[in-house]
């Protein structure tokens, strides 16, 4: 068996907290920025208006966090299922290539951060010195009533 090492494995997430919270933040900014005409592009897509403000707020705070490393699981688990809203509703009639290949990619890396947490290089890791979200423990229910 491969001994897994703390420093390599426990900050895979970094890379990817980065560019994903960056990539939310630079979708959801614009949203925020010309809430009037993002409403007018809901509606064109067939979403009520008043989920524009919803879904800016949410790229881009939900963006900030996962790029922080603060609320990971939950801003990743908010976020994979506005991917997963974007991709029935919006991309899936434009197929892969030029539709939802970036949406579920992004779903992808919410999974991945929902499952790993923030990593060892966060604010929940590094100034917290918890995540507030805490995975499960380590050992299985069967193990605990044995003891």
């Amino acid at each position: 068996m491969i001994q897994q090492t703390k420093n390599g494995f426990n900050y895979a997430p970094l890379p990817l907290r980065i560019i994903a919270g960056i990539g939310f933040m630079m979708h959801g900014l614009p949203k925020l920025l010309d809430i009037p005409g993002t409403q007018n592009s809901f509606t064109n897509m067939g979403l009520p208006p008043d989920l524009a403000i919803i879904i800016g707020l949410l790229e881009f705070i939900g963006g900030l966090a996962i790029l922080l490393g603060i609320l990971t699981r939950i801003a990743a688990g908010l976020l994979a299922i506005d991917m997963i809203g974007a991709i029935l509703s919006v991309k899936l009639s434009k197929g892969f290539i030029g539709g939802y290949e970036l949406d579920l990619l992004y779903l992808t890396i919410m999974i991945s951060l929902m499952i790993t947490g923030p990593g060892s290089f966060s604010i929940e890791k590094n100034i917290l010195k918890r995540e507030i979200y805490p995975k499960a423990p380590k050992y299985s229910i069967n193990e605990k009533e044995d003891k």
